[in-house]
């Protein structure tokens, strides 16, 4: 097997491995728990972050007045084009193995290029179906005295808490420690 095919073969292989590593994290939690103040009183605060919850799609589902939690569900729906473009990506992606692998045994004759007609379909069915689920979005109130200033515990997907202190944050006058912005890196 000569030097440009052995490159060729490394490099078909970690292209299917980013994709595996791609698929995998479009279906990863990512749940954040991020505390938030703000100077208006408790109920204006509350009303308005159900006011928001519902235009959004979230559907109160419960809560517990004695711990003052609320509960809000929503159904997170997939990307039909991410899928398709993923279907696309794993397609070709395969094909190209394919071609690598008969230029490897070419014995195989043109067999391998069957692999397209797996990896394309699977990997967009595999994001389909892990990307598409129920999401809840708990909000529980932590300061006691209901005349002071409103503090709270939001527990969400990260994106939507980012949404909400974008959209929300100058009218309420929410404050956190500024970490759903900050990167890992």
């Amino acid at each position: 097997m000569s030097y440009s095919l052995n490159s060729t073969l490394l490099l078909t292989i970690l292209l299917a491995i980013g994709l595996f590593f791609f698929l995998r994290a479009s279906s990863k939690d990512r749940t954040t728990i991020v505390e938030i103040s703000s100077s208006l009183q408790p109920i204006k605060v509350l009303n308005d972050l159900c006011q928001w919850l519902n235009l959004r799609g979230w559907k109160q589902t419960g809560g517990d007045f004695e711990q003052r939690i609320l509960i809000f569900k929503g159904q997170v729906v997939s990307s039909k084009f991410l899928a398709i473009f993923l279907g696309f990506l794993g397609g070709f992606g395969s094909c190209a193995l394919g071609l690598v692998i008969i230029q490897i045994y070419p014995k195989l004759g043109w067999w391998p290029l069957l692999l397209g007609l797996v990896g394309g379909p699977l990997s967009g069915i595999i994001y389909f179906k892990k990307s598409a689920r129920e999401e809840k979005f708990e909000l529980r109130l932590i300061n006691e005295n209901e005349d002071d200033k409103t503090f709270m515990r939001l527990r969400a997907h990260r994106d939507e808490l980012i949404s909400l202190e974008n959209e929300l944050g100058e009218k309420l006058q929410l404050k956190s420690d500024g970490s759903l912005f900050k990167t890992p890196i």
